[in-house]
């Protein structure tokens, strides 16, 4: 038993010296040194049948057919009829064709460890006069816990006492801070940015929110990971068949060479070898132009695809909040935007650091003005003095609680809202001076790209957000979406993508964030952007290494093109293998040019999958009226 796991985790290694001895075969041959050709064939044939030998063994332990054994007793009767270098190739192209399948296979899936060190290790619980720091395990439903400014939340609970803002990208994917009171909910793994929190505990362990992301995508890649291999699935019926002709053919002509010999020919080298160079040949041509795709299995069940379903925040949008409206009002408003800012340079908000940001490219340096008298209201905003002027920065409730009228501004507070922009309100002591709509810009191209997949066959796109519904329409809308569906836990995203597989739809989900990775994980592609969470490509399938979401176009393109060049190779490969058959029961095929055809086949498919290196992207022609009414728009 040892002796056998020691040779099975060595079969890289033997796939080289069997190759090496090759190599050695081929010097002798131009040296005319016909002795160390033959010897060099066999040994290498026979340092390539041990893992080859050994997998066919444990397959018919348990009643399996693989081709494993059909190459196994392919290369036993080219020994037997003194064929050493069929042996040899027919071993060592096997175990080469595996080994490319298997590099092609290896996905960096380590998610769930990642996951499992964001999730909290402990919390601090009150113990009549005392708070203690405990490990998780220990909490239990009820307990009140303290949770510390910077301090992740350990539990799902509700809020007791307290104020404070916290980001929930980890389990909503929304870049924006939530501010939370007494009666709110909180989320285990989300982080306390500011505040203390008194909170009780309603869900724990495994039965968190993010306990059940990290359950999920464990389920989805177990799942996943008993997908066969297609050269498994082809030997189950291809196997059996070579084996009874070769049987028959050799009691009805008592011919043992020649059923030796359909044996040799029969076992399917350009198979072997055609499908792992298609899968490399289109993973390396997708890896050069920024689309990583984590093996042959994807390739074949995402050129089936018909919906797509997208993440919002950090895949159809850039994921940062960014101004996309400024409106004035009153003679106040005058070169008040720069104080806006400048008050704002002391606060980490996202919303104000969106409106620095795009001050600082309007105007330049925002340094020169002097910041006094800052008060930070929690949950509401900022009060400061800039250059004698107090304004008041930030949302409808702290300008009411000034007794500000915001009459003057509600028809556009309204139509901002609807657009999907969080609003940031600016006042002097008197009235409302700047409305300010912030909201994450869509990443460019998508609107395009969608329109092109749906083109190509893709017959439903959704969106599904842990943003506001209100939020999510409007964005979905905007880019043409089938569906929009907000205000979604992962755990209901999940369910969502679960629910319309059923229906027998073949789904790619689209994402970035940890709480994307259940969803990546279940979706039969899961297809995340580059500069997501560790976990969440991790997770995926493809991964489009710099975020262009326009690749997403190519990956579809370039998986329907490397399926169709397998499906060439495997027409190849079995119309050699029939055409020699056939040559071979009815006299027109011989042994050698047999062999001849043979070692054709594989150049042929080897050649075939090259193709796919200089694979492009065809770029679509306007033609004459197209391009002069487009000039004439233009114009």
């Amino acid at each position: 038993m040892n002796s056998q796991k020691i040779i099975l985790s060595h079969k890289k290694q033997l796939m080289v010296i069997s190759g090496s001895f090759i190599f050695l075969a081929l010097v002798a041959k131009f040296f005319s040194y016909q002795e160390g050709y033959r010897l060099s064939m066999a040994i290498s044939a026979l340092f390539g049948i041990l893992p080859i030998g050994l997998q066919a063994y444990q397959a018919i332990k348990v009643k399996v057919i693989s081709i494993d054994l059909l190459v196994t007793i392919a290369i036993f009767g080219a020994f037997a009829i003194g064929e050493y270098n069929e042996a040899a190739i027919v071993a060592f192209l096997f175990l080469f064709g595996h080994f490319l399948e298997q590099k092609t296979l290896e996905k960096t899936r380590s998610a769930i460890q990642s996951l499992v060190q964001l999730a909290p290790t402990t919390a601090w619980k009150f113990f009549e006069d005392t708070v203690e720091k405990i490990p998780i395990d220990e909490v239990e439903e009820d307990d009140l816990l303290l949770v510390k400014t910077g301090a992740q939340v350990p539990v799902d609970g509700v809020v007791i006492e307290g104020e404070g803002s916290i980001d929930e990208s980890s389990v909503t994917g929304e870049a924006q801070r939530v501010a939370k009171k007494a009666k709110d909910q909180v989320f285990a793994g989300t982080i306390l940015e500011n505040g203390t929190l008194k909170v009780q505990a309603m869900r724990v362990g495994e039965e968190t929110t993010f306990g059940k992301i990290i359950e999920l995508v464990e389920e989805a890649q177990d799942a996943k990971s008993t997908t066969e291999r297609f050269i498994d699935r082809f030997a189950t019926y291809y196997t059996p068949f070579v084996l009874i002709l070769a049987l028959l053919i050799g009691v009805f002509s008592k011919d043992i060479r020649l059923a030796i010999t359909i044996l040799v020919l029969g076992c399917p080298g350009a198979l072997i070898i055609g499908v792992p160079v298609s899968n490399v040949a289109g993973i390396g041509n997708g890896a050069k132009n920024g689309v990583l795709v984590k093996g042959s299995e994807v390739m074949q069940v995402f050129s089936r695809v018909d919906t797509m379903v997208f993440d919002k925040t950090g895949t159809l949008t850039n994921g940062k909040p960014s101004v996309s409206s400024v409106k004035s009002y009153g003679k106040s408003a005058t070169n008040v935007l720069p104080f806006v800012a400048r008050i704002e340079q002391e606060s980490d908000h996202p919303l104000g650091q969106a409106i620095v940001k795009y001050v600082e490219k309007q105007m330049g340096n925002i340094e020169q003005y002097q910041v006094t008298n800052t008060t930070v209201i929690k949950g509401k905003g900022i009060i400061a003095t800039v250059a004698g002027e107090k304004l008041f920065i930030g949302n409808r409730q702290l300008l009411s609680d000034q007794a500000i009228s915001l009459s003057e501004v509600e028809a556009d507070e309204q139509r901002l809202q609807q657009e999907g922009n969080s609003l940031v309100f600016v006042a002097t002591k008197n009235e409302v001076v700047l409305l300010i709509g912030i909201k994450d810009q869509l990443r460019e191209g998508v609107k395009e790209t969608l329109q092109k997949l749906q083109e190509k066959g893709i017959k439903r796109l959704v969106m599904l957000s842990g943003d506001n519904q209100l939020t999510a329409e409007s964005i979905g809308k905007e880019i043409g979406l089938s569906e929009i569906h907000g205000n979604l836990l992962p755990e209901e995203k999940a369910n969502y993508i679960k629910k319309i597989q059923k229906e027998g739809q073949v789904v790619a989900f689209v994402g970035d964030g940890i709480n994307d990775s259940p969803s990546l994980a279940i979706a039969d592609i899961g297809i995340a952007m580059g500069n997501g969470t560790d976990v969440a490509v991790e997770t995926s399938d493809i991964v489009l290494m710099q975020s262009d979401f326009k690749k997403l176009l190519y990956a579809f393109d370039l998986t329907k093109k490397s399926v169709l060049n397998m499906k060439e190779n495997i027409g190849i490969a079995l119309g050699t293998v029939l055409f020699l058959l056939i040559g071979l029961i009815f006299g027109y095929v011989y042994m050698a040019s047999g062999m001849l055809f043979h070692e054709l086949s594989i150049l042929l498919v080897v050649f075939n999958g090259m193709r796919l290196l200089s694979y492009r992207q065809k770029k679509k022609k306007l033609d004459r009226n197209q391009l002069f009414k487009e000039t004439e728009e233009l114009n």
